[in-house]
Protein backbone atom coordinates (compact mmCIF):
# COMPACT_ATOMS: atom_id res chain seq x y z
CA UNK A 1 0.00 0.00 0.00
CA UNK A 2 1.09 3.61 -0.49
CA UNK A 3 2.33 5.32 2.68
CA UNK A 4 1.62 8.98 3.48
CA UNK A 5 4.33 11.31 2.18
CA UNK A 6 5.16 12.58 5.67
CA UNK A 7 5.76 9.01 6.85
CA UNK A 8 8.08 8.28 3.92
CA UNK A 9 9.97 11.50 4.63
CA UNK A 10 10.30 10.57 8.28
CA UNK A 11 11.76 7.18 7.39
CA UNK A 12 14.20 8.82 4.98
CA UNK A 13 15.30 11.15 7.76
CA UNK A 14 15.66 8.19 10.10
CA UNK A 15 17.95 6.41 7.64
CA UNK A 16 20.16 9.49 7.52
CA UNK A 17 20.26 10.17 11.26
CA UNK A 18 20.87 6.83 12.97
CA UNK A 19 24.21 6.59 14.79
CA UNK A 20 26.96 4.96 12.75
CA UNK A 21 28.78 3.36 15.66
CA UNK A 22 27.60 0.88 18.28
CA UNK A 23 27.59 1.24 22.03
CA UNK A 24 30.30 -0.54 24.05
CA UNK A 25 29.55 -4.04 25.29
CA UNK A 26 28.15 -4.25 28.84
CA UNK A 27 30.49 -5.20 31.66
CA UNK A 28 30.47 -8.89 32.57
CA UNK A 29 29.72 -10.11 36.07
CA UNK A 30 31.03 -13.30 37.63
CA UNK A 31 28.46 -15.88 36.54
CA UNK A 32 30.22 -19.09 37.59
CA UNK A 33 27.60 -20.10 40.17
CA UNK A 34 24.66 -19.40 37.87
CA UNK A 35 26.45 -21.23 35.05
CA UNK A 36 26.95 -24.32 37.21
CA UNK A 37 23.23 -24.30 38.01
CA UNK A 38 22.43 -23.95 34.31
CA UNK A 39 24.60 -26.95 33.48
CA UNK A 40 23.01 -29.06 36.21
CA UNK A 41 19.41 -28.11 35.55
CA UNK A 42 19.36 -27.63 31.77
CA UNK A 43 22.38 -29.05 29.93
CA UNK A 44 22.81 -32.33 31.81
CA UNK A 45 19.15 -33.44 31.52
CA UNK A 46 19.14 -32.58 27.79
CA UNK A 47 22.40 -34.44 27.21
CA UNK A 48 21.23 -37.49 29.15
CA UNK A 49 18.07 -37.58 27.05
CA UNK A 50 20.30 -37.60 23.94
CA UNK A 51 22.23 -40.59 25.24
CA UNK A 52 25.41 -38.93 26.49
CA UNK A 53 26.86 -41.15 29.28
CA UNK A 54 27.08 -39.77 32.79
CA UNK A 55 30.82 -40.43 32.82
CA UNK A 56 31.27 -38.03 29.88
CA UNK A 57 29.11 -35.39 31.56
CA UNK A 58 31.13 -35.67 34.77
CA UNK A 59 34.42 -35.46 32.92
CA UNK A 60 33.57 -32.56 30.63
CA UNK A 61 31.28 -30.39 32.74
CA UNK A 62 32.66 -30.67 36.26
CA UNK A 63 35.05 -27.72 35.98
CA UNK A 64 33.51 -25.90 33.01
CA UNK A 65 33.14 -22.12 33.41
CA UNK A 66 31.56 -19.57 31.07
CA UNK A 67 33.75 -17.61 28.66
CA UNK A 68 32.35 -14.14 29.31
CA UNK A 69 34.88 -12.56 26.97
CA UNK A 70 33.07 -13.83 23.87
CA UNK A 71 31.45 -11.15 21.69
CA UNK A 72 27.70 -10.76 21.40
CA UNK A 73 26.69 -11.98 24.87
CA UNK A 74 23.87 -10.63 27.00
CA UNK A 75 22.91 -11.20 30.60
CA UNK A 76 21.92 -14.74 31.56
CA UNK A 77 18.78 -13.50 33.29
CA UNK A 78 17.58 -11.44 30.32
CA UNK A 79 17.79 -12.29 26.62
CA UNK A 80 18.76 -9.18 24.70
CA UNK A 81 18.39 -7.69 21.23
CA UNK A 82 21.10 -8.26 18.59
CA UNK A 83 24.41 -6.74 19.69
CA UNK A 84 25.00 -3.08 18.97
CA UNK A 85 28.48 -3.83 17.68
CA UNK A 86 29.30 -5.88 14.58
CA UNK A 87 31.69 -8.76 15.22
CA UNK A 88 31.48 -10.51 11.84
CA UNK A 89 32.63 -9.03 8.57
CA UNK A 90 29.39 -10.26 6.98
CA UNK A 91 27.42 -7.73 9.08
CA UNK A 92 29.25 -4.69 7.74
CA UNK A 93 29.08 -2.51 4.63
CA UNK A 94 29.48 -4.77 1.57
CA UNK A 95 32.31 -2.98 -0.23
CA UNK A 96 34.89 -3.67 2.46
CA UNK A 97 34.20 -7.39 2.27
CA UNK A 98 35.49 -7.71 -1.30
CA UNK A 99 39.05 -6.47 -1.13
CA UNK A 100 40.96 -7.40 -4.25
CA UNK A 101 43.97 -8.35 -2.14
CA UNK A 102 41.96 -11.13 -0.48
CA UNK A 103 40.99 -12.70 -3.78
CA UNK A 104 44.54 -12.52 -5.10
CA UNK A 105 45.84 -14.11 -1.89
CA UNK A 106 43.36 -17.00 -2.11
CA UNK A 107 42.99 -17.63 -5.85
CA UNK A 108 46.60 -18.63 -6.56
CA UNK A 109 46.92 -21.18 -3.71
CA UNK A 110 43.46 -22.46 -4.65
CA UNK A 111 44.60 -23.27 -8.17
CA UNK A 112 47.58 -25.15 -6.77
CA UNK A 113 45.37 -27.11 -4.38
CA UNK A 114 42.89 -27.84 -7.17
CA UNK A 115 45.70 -29.58 -9.05
CA UNK A 116 47.03 -31.35 -5.95
CA UNK A 117 43.59 -32.72 -5.00
CA UNK A 118 42.21 -33.05 -8.54
CA UNK A 119 41.33 -36.74 -8.22
CA UNK A 120 39.62 -36.24 -4.87
CA UNK A 121 37.65 -33.23 -6.10
CA UNK A 122 36.57 -35.11 -9.24
CA UNK A 123 35.33 -38.02 -7.12
CA UNK A 124 33.52 -35.64 -4.77
CA UNK A 125 31.77 -33.88 -7.65
CA UNK A 126 30.75 -37.24 -9.13
CA UNK A 127 29.21 -38.31 -5.82
CA UNK A 128 27.62 -35.09 -4.61
CA UNK A 129 27.13 -33.00 -7.77
CA UNK A 130 28.89 -29.96 -6.31
CA UNK A 131 31.74 -28.46 -8.39
CA UNK A 132 35.18 -28.79 -6.86
CA UNK A 133 35.84 -25.06 -7.26
CA UNK A 134 32.84 -24.25 -5.04
CA UNK A 135 34.06 -26.66 -2.36
CA UNK A 136 37.56 -25.18 -2.54
CA UNK A 137 36.20 -21.64 -2.22
CA UNK A 138 34.29 -22.47 0.96
CA UNK A 139 37.38 -24.16 2.41
CA UNK A 140 39.32 -21.00 1.55
CA UNK A 141 36.81 -18.62 3.09
CA UNK A 142 36.30 -20.61 6.26
CA UNK A 143 39.86 -21.46 7.28
CA UNK A 144 42.28 -20.37 4.55
CA UNK A 145 42.49 -23.92 3.17
CA UNK A 146 42.91 -25.29 6.70
CA UNK A 147 45.70 -22.91 7.74
CA UNK A 148 43.72 -20.67 10.09
CA UNK A 149 44.26 -20.87 13.83
CA UNK A 150 41.09 -21.90 15.67
CA UNK A 151 41.53 -20.50 19.16
CA UNK A 152 38.62 -21.37 21.45
CA UNK A 153 37.48 -24.30 23.60
CA UNK A 154 34.53 -25.45 21.47
CA UNK A 155 32.44 -26.93 24.29
CA UNK A 156 32.95 -23.86 26.45
CA UNK A 157 31.90 -21.56 23.61
CA UNK A 158 28.60 -23.28 22.79
CA UNK A 159 27.74 -23.80 26.47
CA UNK A 160 28.38 -20.11 27.19
CA UNK A 161 26.18 -19.07 24.30
CA UNK A 162 23.42 -21.40 25.50
CA UNK A 163 23.69 -19.71 28.90
CA UNK A 164 23.93 -16.02 27.95
CA UNK A 165 23.96 -15.61 24.17
CA UNK A 166 21.20 -14.32 21.91
CA UNK A 167 20.15 -17.76 20.51
CA UNK A 168 20.02 -19.79 23.69
CA UNK A 169 17.77 -22.67 22.69
CA UNK A 170 19.78 -23.14 19.49
CA UNK A 171 23.09 -23.27 21.34
CA UNK A 172 21.69 -25.63 23.95
CA UNK A 173 21.27 -28.07 21.08
CA UNK A 174 24.83 -27.35 19.93
CA UNK A 175 26.12 -27.99 23.46
CA UNK A 176 24.43 -31.38 23.53
CA UNK A 177 25.82 -32.13 20.05
CA UNK A 178 29.35 -31.22 21.20
CA UNK A 179 28.99 -33.60 24.14
CA UNK A 180 27.82 -36.31 21.73
CA UNK A 181 30.91 -35.75 19.57
CA UNK A 182 33.12 -36.18 22.63
CA UNK A 183 31.16 -39.21 23.85
CA UNK A 184 31.52 -40.89 20.44
CA UNK A 185 35.28 -40.32 20.43
CA UNK A 186 35.47 -38.32 17.19
CA UNK A 187 37.96 -35.89 18.74
CA UNK A 188 39.48 -35.22 22.13
CA UNK A 189 38.37 -32.28 24.25
CA UNK A 190 41.78 -30.65 23.87
CA UNK A 191 41.38 -30.79 20.07
CA UNK A 192 37.73 -29.67 20.02
CA UNK A 193 38.62 -26.10 19.11
CA UNK A 194 36.18 -23.62 17.64
CA UNK A 195 35.67 -20.06 16.53
CA UNK A 196 34.05 -17.63 18.95
CA UNK A 197 30.75 -18.62 17.32
CA UNK A 198 31.21 -22.36 17.99
CA UNK A 199 32.22 -23.48 14.46
CA UNK A 200 34.74 -26.34 14.35
CA UNK A 201 37.38 -27.81 12.10
CA UNK A 202 38.51 -26.93 8.59
CA UNK A 203 34.97 -26.54 7.19
CA UNK A 204 33.84 -24.66 10.32
CA UNK A 205 30.86 -26.87 11.08
CA UNK A 206 28.75 -26.34 14.16
CA UNK A 207 28.59 -29.51 16.27
CA UNK A 208 25.11 -30.45 15.00
CA UNK A 209 26.27 -30.01 11.39
CA UNK A 210 29.18 -32.34 12.05
CA UNK A 211 26.83 -35.03 13.35
CA UNK A 212 24.49 -34.61 10.36
CA UNK A 213 26.75 -33.86 7.38
CA UNK A 214 30.36 -34.88 8.07
CA UNK A 215 31.51 -37.90 6.03
CA UNK A 216 34.45 -40.29 5.93
CA UNK A 217 35.79 -39.90 2.39
CA UNK A 218 39.33 -41.17 2.84
CA UNK A 219 38.09 -44.56 4.05
CA UNK A 220 39.88 -44.66 7.41
CA UNK A 221 36.67 -45.18 9.37
CA UNK A 222 36.65 -41.68 10.87
CA UNK A 223 34.82 -38.49 10.01
CA UNK A 224 37.79 -36.20 10.52
CA UNK A 225 37.15 -32.56 9.57
CA UNK A 226 40.13 -31.47 11.66
CA UNK A 227 43.00 -33.24 9.91
CA UNK A 228 41.75 -35.02 6.75
CA UNK A 229 41.51 -32.94 3.56
CA UNK A 230 39.32 -35.52 1.73
CA UNK A 231 36.92 -35.69 4.69
CA UNK A 232 36.84 -31.90 4.92
CA UNK A 233 36.11 -31.35 1.22
CA UNK A 234 33.56 -34.15 0.96
CA UNK A 235 31.78 -32.98 4.11
CA UNK A 236 31.38 -29.50 2.60
CA UNK A 237 30.01 -31.01 -0.61
CA UNK A 238 27.64 -33.30 1.29
CA UNK A 239 26.34 -30.32 3.27
CA UNK A 240 25.59 -28.38 0.08
CA UNK A 241 24.01 -31.39 -1.60
CA UNK A 242 21.71 -32.01 1.38
CA UNK A 243 20.77 -28.32 1.41
CA UNK A 244 19.57 -28.61 -2.20
CA UNK A 245 22.48 -27.92 -4.55
CA UNK A 246 21.26 -28.31 -8.14
CA UNK A 247 23.88 -30.16 -10.19
CA UNK A 248 24.72 -28.56 -13.51
CA UNK A 249 23.85 -24.97 -12.53
CA UNK A 250 26.24 -22.24 -11.51
CA UNK A 251 25.65 -19.83 -8.61
CA UNK A 252 24.95 -16.76 -10.77
CA UNK A 253 26.26 -14.03 -13.12
CA UNK A 254 27.37 -10.42 -12.74
CA UNK A 255 25.11 -8.23 -14.88
CA UNK A 256 24.62 -4.73 -16.23
CA UNK A 257 21.26 -3.62 -14.79
CA UNK A 258 19.37 -1.00 -16.84
CA UNK A 259 17.91 1.99 -15.01
CA UNK A 260 14.48 0.85 -16.25
CA UNK A 261 14.64 -2.25 -14.02
CA UNK A 262 13.92 -1.17 -10.44
CA UNK A 263 16.13 -2.41 -7.64
CA UNK A 264 12.93 -3.02 -5.66
CA UNK A 265 12.48 -6.17 -7.76
CA UNK A 266 15.35 -7.93 -6.00
CA UNK A 267 14.87 -11.25 -4.23
CA UNK A 268 14.44 -15.00 -4.68
CA UNK A 269 10.68 -14.63 -4.27
CA UNK A 270 10.66 -12.61 -7.52
CA UNK A 271 12.43 -15.00 -9.87
CA UNK A 272 11.77 -15.10 -13.59
CA UNK A 273 13.34 -16.70 -16.64
CA UNK A 274 16.75 -15.37 -17.58
CA UNK A 275 15.36 -14.90 -21.09
CA UNK A 276 12.78 -12.48 -19.68
CA UNK A 277 15.51 -10.45 -17.98
CA UNK A 278 17.38 -10.35 -21.30
CA UNK A 279 14.21 -9.04 -22.97
CA UNK A 280 14.24 -6.17 -20.45
CA UNK A 281 17.77 -5.23 -21.40
CA UNK A 282 19.75 -7.12 -18.77
CA UNK A 283 23.13 -8.29 -20.07
CA UNK A 284 26.16 -9.99 -18.57
CA UNK A 285 28.73 -7.52 -17.27
CA UNK A 286 31.47 -9.46 -19.05
CA UNK A 287 29.84 -8.86 -22.43
CA UNK A 288 29.50 -12.60 -23.05
CA UNK A 289 26.01 -14.03 -23.67
CA UNK A 290 24.25 -16.10 -21.04
CA UNK A 291 24.70 -19.84 -21.68
CA UNK A 292 21.94 -21.05 -24.00
CA UNK A 293 20.94 -23.78 -21.55
CA UNK A 294 20.28 -21.12 -18.88
CA UNK A 295 17.88 -18.89 -20.79
CA UNK A 296 14.77 -20.92 -19.98
CA UNK A 297 15.74 -21.35 -16.32
CA UNK A 298 14.88 -18.91 -13.55
CA UNK A 299 17.05 -16.50 -11.61
CA UNK A 300 16.55 -13.38 -9.54
CA UNK A 301 18.13 -9.99 -9.07
CA UNK A 302 20.80 -9.83 -6.38
CA UNK A 303 22.00 -6.38 -5.28
CA UNK A 304 24.08 -6.74 -2.10
CA UNK A 305 24.69 -2.97 -1.94
CA UNK A 306 21.60 -1.90 -3.85
CA UNK A 307 22.60 0.23 -6.83
CA UNK A 308 25.78 1.27 -5.01
CA UNK A 309 27.60 -1.90 -6.06
CA UNK A 310 27.73 -4.61 -8.72
CA UNK A 311 24.49 -6.32 -9.75
CA UNK A 312 23.90 -10.04 -10.31
CA UNK A 313 21.43 -12.65 -11.42
CA UNK A 314 21.45 -15.41 -8.80
CA UNK A 315 20.31 -19.00 -9.27
CA UNK A 316 18.90 -21.22 -6.58
CA UNK A 317 22.43 -22.45 -5.87
CA UNK A 318 23.36 -19.02 -4.55
CA UNK A 319 20.84 -19.58 -1.76
CA UNK A 320 22.30 -23.01 -1.06
CA UNK A 321 25.59 -21.21 -0.40
CA UNK A 322 23.68 -18.96 1.97
CA UNK A 323 22.63 -22.05 3.91
CA UNK A 324 26.31 -22.36 4.82
CA UNK A 325 26.40 -18.77 6.09
CA UNK A 326 23.25 -16.67 6.06
CA UNK A 327 24.84 -13.69 4.36
CA UNK A 328 24.56 -12.41 0.79
CA UNK A 329 28.14 -11.16 0.83
CA UNK A 330 29.49 -14.48 2.12
CA UNK A 331 27.76 -16.45 -0.64
CA UNK A 332 28.89 -13.92 -3.25
CA UNK A 333 32.49 -14.07 -2.00
CA UNK A 334 32.46 -17.86 -2.35
CA UNK A 335 30.92 -17.76 -5.83
CA UNK A 336 33.27 -15.05 -7.05
CA UNK A 337 36.37 -16.76 -5.65
CA UNK A 338 35.28 -20.03 -7.28
CA UNK A 339 35.06 -18.21 -10.61
CA UNK A 340 38.54 -16.76 -10.17
CA UNK A 341 40.20 -20.15 -10.00
CA UNK A 342 39.49 -20.34 -13.72
CA UNK A 343 39.70 -16.74 -14.87
CA UNK A 344 41.29 -14.28 -12.46
CA UNK A 345 39.06 -11.32 -13.32
CA UNK A 346 37.54 -9.09 -10.65
CA UNK A 347 34.06 -7.59 -10.52
CA UNK A 348 33.19 -5.34 -13.42
CA UNK A 349 30.97 -3.10 -11.29
CA UNK A 350 32.46 -0.92 -8.55
CA UNK A 351 31.65 -1.16 -4.85
CA UNK A 352 30.93 2.41 -3.80
CA UNK A 353 31.50 3.73 -0.30
CA UNK A 354 28.30 3.13 1.63
CA UNK A 355 27.19 4.25 5.09
CA UNK A 356 27.57 1.64 7.79
CA UNK A 357 25.18 1.22 10.70
CA UNK A 358 25.75 -1.10 13.62
CA UNK A 359 23.54 -4.16 13.82
CA UNK A 360 21.57 -2.62 16.64
CA UNK A 361 20.96 0.59 14.69
CA UNK A 362 19.80 -1.38 11.63
CA UNK A 363 17.42 -3.34 13.85
CA UNK A 364 15.97 -0.09 15.22
CA UNK A 365 15.42 1.10 11.66
CA UNK A 366 13.78 -2.21 10.70
CA UNK A 367 11.41 -2.06 13.67
CA UNK A 368 10.29 1.43 12.65
CA UNK A 369 9.86 0.35 9.02
CA UNK A 370 7.83 -2.68 10.13
CA UNK A 371 5.62 -0.38 12.18
CA UNK A 372 5.10 1.70 9.05
CA UNK A 373 3.97 -1.39 7.14
CA UNK A 374 7.11 -2.36 5.23
CA UNK A 375 8.29 -5.97 4.95
CA UNK A 376 11.95 -6.00 5.99
CA UNK A 377 12.22 -9.76 6.44
CA UNK A 378 12.35 -9.55 10.23
CA UNK A 379 14.14 -7.11 12.53
CA UNK A 380 17.44 -9.00 12.74
CA UNK A 381 19.87 -6.14 12.25
CA UNK A 382 20.99 -7.39 8.82
CA UNK A 383 20.35 -5.50 5.58
CA UNK A 384 18.94 -8.39 3.59
CA UNK A 385 17.10 -8.21 0.28
CA UNK A 386 13.71 -7.43 1.84
CA UNK A 387 15.17 -4.55 3.81
CA UNK A 388 17.01 -3.31 0.71
CA UNK A 389 13.96 -3.32 -1.53
CA UNK A 390 11.83 -1.69 1.20
CA UNK A 391 14.43 1.06 1.44
CA UNK A 392 14.02 1.44 -2.32
CA UNK A 393 10.26 1.73 -1.93
CA UNK A 394 10.73 4.48 0.67
CA UNK A 395 13.00 6.33 -1.74
CA UNK A 396 10.66 5.95 -4.72
CA UNK A 397 7.62 7.05 -2.72
CA UNK A 398 9.55 10.12 -1.60
CA UNK A 399 10.08 10.99 -5.28
CA UNK A 400 13.75 10.06 -5.25
CA UNK A 401 15.78 7.68 -7.39
CA UNK A 402 15.84 4.32 -5.65
CA UNK A 403 19.24 2.99 -4.65
CA UNK A 404 17.83 0.30 -2.29
CA UNK A 405 20.51 1.20 0.24
CA UNK A 406 21.07 3.60 3.11
CA UNK A 407 21.78 7.07 1.82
Amino acid sequence: MRRPVHLVAALCALVSSLALVGAPAPARADYDTEFATFLAQTVIPAARAAGVPQSVLDRELRSLTPDTGLPGLGRPDRPEAPPKVDFQAEFRAPGGYFKESQFRALAGPGRTLAQKHAATLKAIEARYGVPGRIVLAIWARETGYGAARIPHDGLRVVATRAFMGDRRAFFLGETVAALQILADGHISRAELRSSWGGAMGQPQFLPSSFLTYAVDFDGDGKRDIWRSVPDTLASIANYLKEKGWVAGRDWGYEIALPASVSCTREGPDRRQRIADFVAEGVTRASGRPFPERELAREANLLLPAGRLGPAFLATENFYVLKAYNESDVYALFVGHLADRYGSDAGFVGRWQDTPHLSRGAVRDLQLKMEKAGYDVGGADGLIGFKTRRSLGMVQEQAGRTATCWLD
